[in-house]
């Protein structure tokens, strides 16, 4: 059974990767893993770890601590030249070393 802070942090994530119109390859890509594991950690099937969150953060350009406090404060804090021109879009991914 999640926690209301796993559910809130997929929320979190699920919101960020609508507004920069990511996919969850795209998403993948940029944090180092495979489609099929960020589907599995959307799903609530494998959890995020705090080694993933930090990659997210970077990827985001939002803090961790910002990423647990909900999709209205990470969204906030997304930087402008992440977002998607039309919500729900698509948009180079930026990748993160």
């Amino acid at each position: 059974m999640a926690t209301a802070t796993e559910t809130l942090l997929r929320s979190t994530i699920a919101a960020l990767m609508h507004a920069t119109g990511e996919s969850q390859t795209d998403l993948g890509r940029g944090v180092r893993l495979s489609q099929g594991q960020v589907s599995r950690k959307q799903a609530g099937l494998s959890a995020w770890l705090l080694a993933d969150l930090d990659r997210v953060s970077v990827h985001y350009g939002v803090p961790v601590p910002d990423l647990l406090a909900g999709p209205t404060r990470a969204l906030e804090l997304l930087p402008p030249a992440r977002r998607s021109q039309t919500l729900g879009g698509t948009r180079a991914v930026v990748t993160t070393a």
